[in-house]
């Protein structure tokens, strides 16, 4: 499975699993990171990390780290 990691700006994708445990799984279901959920990347930092992801009409951004966990199809 590929993970929220591998996208580049202007890739786009739905969520299919989080594997994020405690209170950040919490965090990304609060900010509607759910299974289903069509999620775009809208831009990276100069080092790649973190990115941009446009999720239900807001801008998150989120760690490699914890992209991560978030697999995606």
């Amino acid at each position: 499975m590929r993970n929220l990691a591998v996208l580049k700006p202007g890739d786009r994708a739905v969520i299919e699993e989080i594997n994020s445990k405690g209170s950040m799984r919490r965090r990304l279901l609060d900010i509607g990171m759910i299974p289903g959920t069509a999620v775009e990347c809208v831009g990276e930092s100069p080092g790649g990390d973190p990115k941009a992801f446009l999720v239900r009409g807001a801008v998150i951004a989120i760690r490699s780290e914890d992209c991560a966990e978030i697999f995606i199809v």
